[in-house]
C-alpha cells in the first residue's frame, strides 16, 4: 500500500539517495541527519521565522526558497511535514500538466 506516484529512496550514493519522490521529483529527504522538505516559499519562510529550521542550500551557499532543513530540535511532526510536502508536490504536478495541455492546444492547427 502506498501513494500512487511516490517512490521510496533508491539508496546508493550521491545527492537524493535518501529522497522520497513524486513522479520522479524529490519532495522530502534526509540530509546529514536533518529532514529536508519542499514546501511553498511562504510556508518555508514562516517556519524559518519561527525557528523551526533554515532554508536548505544543498551546500552551494544559495538558499532555496522552497526548501527547508528542519532543525533537529524541532518538535514538529515529521510525518505531517512530509505529507505537506507531498501535497505541494501533487499540486505542482497538476499545474505542470495543465500548462502542458494549454501549450498543446495552442500548437494545434486551426486554433
Amino acid at each position: 500500500m502506498g501513494t500512487d506516484g511516490v517512490t521510496p529512496p533508491a539508496g546508493g550514493s550521491g545527492f537524493g539517495r535518501s529522497a522520497l519522490r513524486f513522479h520522479g521529483r524529490i519532495f522530502t529527504m534526509l540530509v546529514r541527519g536533518r529532514l529536508v522538505i519542499k514546501l511553498p516559499a511562504d510556508r518555508v519562510s514562516g517556519l524559518v521565522d519561527s525557528g523551526e529550521g533554515v532554508p536548505f542550500d544543498a551546500n552551494k551557499g544559495t538558499p532555496m526558497k522552497e526548501w527547508l532543513s528542519l532543525d533537529p530540535e524541532s518538535k514538529l511532526d515529521w510525518l505531517a511535514l512530509a505529507g505537506e510536502a507531498l501535497d505541494f508536490a501533487t499540486a505542482q504536478q497538476g499545474r505542470a500538466q495543465q500548462g502542458r495541455a494549454r501549450r498543446g492546444r495552442a500548437a494545434q492547427p486551426g486554433r
